[in-house]
């Protein structure tokens, strides 16, 4: 069975430096939607099947990615 990673507030702010925002606030990257703190986008993601938005799929799917290619650099490296 595939372990299920779940989301930190390093995986939502390594995801974010990707979309600089004009306002302040922090953007979820799957719906666009800002949140004023860092917290709500986390509470957001993990309820957001509820709201009828699929974000915390879009996480999970983008950390496994992560994970994947730091595995990938890993057995790349010399002397793995």
């Amino acid at each position: 069975a595939r372990r299920r990673s779940s989301i930190t507030i390093q995986d939502i702010l390594t995801a974010s430096q990707q979309q600089p925002l004009p306002q302040q606030g922090y953007k979820c990257m799957s719906c666009c939607r800002v949140f004023p703190m860092l917290w709500s986008v986390k509470a957001h993601i993990q309820n957001s099947s509820q709201e009828g938005y699929s974000c915390k799929v879009y996480y999970r799917r983008l950390k496994a990615l992560w994970e994947k290619e730091q595995q990938a650099q890993e057995a790349a490296a010399p002397g793995a």
